[in-house]
C-alpha cells in the first residue's frame, strides 16, 4: 500500500447518481487539484511565511494521518475494532486547520477528527481504545487542550460555545473551535450555538466539513442555501474553503482564530471536501453514491495537490518521500501492535461510579453481575 493510495478496493457502481447543486459559490483555494499556487490578496498574508520545512511537515502529516487512518480500517476489518469512522480524503481540512490552532486554544471534535488529534499531540493508539470498547477515550483532555471524541451529533457545538464564553469572561485571549460535519449542521444544537455565540460574542470557531454526504443523505436535501452562508441569519461571518487544500484551510482558520482573539466573535468556516470512503465500517457507499463522483473527487486528492507542489518548487525530493513511506510503514505496525495489545477492561468499573456514595441497588446489581460471571468459570454459563 502507497501513502497516496485513497482506497483498497473500488467499491461497486451503484444504480443512480445524485444531482450537483444548483449553486456553486467561490470558495478560497490557494493550492489547485494540480499544485499550482494561485494568490489570495485576503488569505495569502496567512502563509506568507511558511518556510519549505513546514510544508513538508503539512504533508507528512496527511500521509502519516492517512496511514493511521488505513490500518484503523484495516483493525475493524479483521475483528480488533468494533467500528471505525475514517477521514479519508478530509486530511487536508483537518491538518490545516489543526496546525492553525495555538496550544492554548481548545478543541470540540465529533468523533472523525484524527487529523486535528494527530495536530494536537494525541497519541494515535489512544484513539482506537473507544472504538474497542476499552476506555471512554483513553485521553485526559486538559494534556492536549482536545477534548474527547463526541458521538452525539452535534452536541460539542454546544459545549464549545459555552466553554468559549468562560474564555471571554477569564479575559483569556484563547480561541475555541468547534467540528461538525454537514449532517450535524442540521442539528437543533449546532443552530443553538449559533445564537448563544453570537448574542454573548464567543471566541468560537465554527469548522464545518462538508463531504456532502450525511451517511447516505446528500448534502442539497438538506439545505437550499450553501452552508456557511446560514451564518448570516445568525449576525456573524461564514466562509467556504477548499476542504482539500491544506494552505487554503490553514489560512482561513488563521483568520477565523484571529478574529475570536480579537473579541470579534464567531465565524463559521465551512471546508468543502468528500468522504472518500464510507462513514463508517458499518456502511456501504456504493448503494447511495455514484463511482463518477468518487473517481471525480480522488483527482483532487489533497496529499497528491501538495505533493506536485512540493515538486514542482523543488521543495522535496525522492530521499524525503521514501522515508516517509518508512515512517509510515513503521506507524502503521506500532499501532496494530498497540491496539492487540490493549488489556480488557475492568468488567465491575461500570458499577464505580453510578453514584457518589454509593447505593444499595447498585451493591445488588453488582452481586449478581459477579454471579453471572462466575458461572462461566464453573462451566454452568451459556
Amino acid at each position: 500500500m502507497t501513502v497516496e493510495s485513497t482506497a483498497a478496493r473500488k467499491p461497486r457502481r451503484s444504480a443512480g447518481t445524485r444531482k450537483s447543486p444548483s449553486t456553486k459559490p467561490e470558495l478560497v483555494q490557494l493550492l489547485t487539484p494540480e499544485g499550482k499556487r494561485v494568490k489570495n490578496a485576503e488569505y495569502d498574508k496567512y502563509v506568507a511565511d511558511i518556510t519549505p520545512e513546514q510544508l513538508r511537515g503539512l504533508y507528512r502529516d496527511m500521509v502519516l494521518t492517512r496511514r493511521f487512518d488505513a490500518e484503523a480500517t484495516s483493525l475493524q476489518r479483521q475483528g480488533e475494532l468494533g467500528l471505525w469512522a475514517s477521514l479519508l480524503g478530509q486530511e487536508a481540512a483537518q491538518i490545516g486547520s489543526g496546525r492553525a490552532l495555538r496550544d492554548d486554544d481548545y478543541v470540540f471534535p465529533t468523533y472523525r477528527e484524527h487529523g486535528v488529534a494527530w495536530c494536537r499531540g494525541v497519541d494515535p493508539t489512544n484513539l482506537l481504545g473507544m472504538f474497542r470498547g476499552v476506555n471512554n477515550g483513553g485521553w485526559d483532555p486538559n494534556s492536549n487542550n482536545f477534548h474527547l471524541y463526541t458521538i452525539v451529533i452535534g452536541s460539542q457545538t454546544l459545549h464549545a460555545t459555552g466553554y468559549a464564553m468562560g474564555v471571554a469572561k477569564d479575559g483569556a485571549d484563547s480561541a475555541v473551535i468547534a467540528y461538525f460535519g454537514d449532517g450535524a449542521s442540521s442539528q437543533g444544537d449546532v443552530a443553538e450555538s449559533f445564537t448563544f455565540s453570537a448574542v454573548y460574542n464567543a471566541p468560537v470557531v465554527f469548522f464545518c466539513q462538508n463531504n456532502q454526504w450525511a451517511i447516505s443523505e446528500p448534502t442539497e436535501k438538506q439545505t437550499r442555501v450553501p452552508l456557511y452562508q446560514r451564518a448570516q441569519g445568525f449576525g456573524f461571518p461564514g466562509v467556504r474553503v477548499d476542504g482539500n487544500d491544506v494552505l487554503a484551510s490553514l489560512a482561513v482558520t488563521k483568520w477565523a482564530l484571529e478574529r475570536a482573539r480579537a473579541g470579534e466573535g464567531p465565524t463559521l468556516v465551512e471546508a468543502y471536501t468528500y468522504r472518500m470512503g464510507a462513514h463508517t465500517t458499518s456502511d456501504d457507499p456504493s448503494k447511495y453514491r455514484a463511482d463518477e463522483e468518487r473517481e471525480a473527487w480522488e483527482a483532487k486528492d489533497p496529499i497528491l495537490r501538495l505533493r506536485r507542489f512540493l515538486e514542482a518548487a523543488n521543495h522535496a525530493d525522492e530521499g524525503f518521500f521514501a522515508e516517509l513511506e518508512t515512517e509510515s510503514e513503521a506507524l502503521g505496525r506500532r499501532v496494530r501492535e498497540a491496539v492487540r495489545a490493549m488489556p480488557d477492561p475492568d468488567r465491575f468499573a461500570i458499577f464505580d461510579h453510578a453514584y457518589a456514595d454509593g447505593h444499595a441497588l447498585v451493591d445488588e446489581e453488582r452481586a449478581g453481575f459477579a454471579a453471572y460471571q462466575a458461572s462461566f468459570a464453573d462451566g454452568e454459563g451459556a
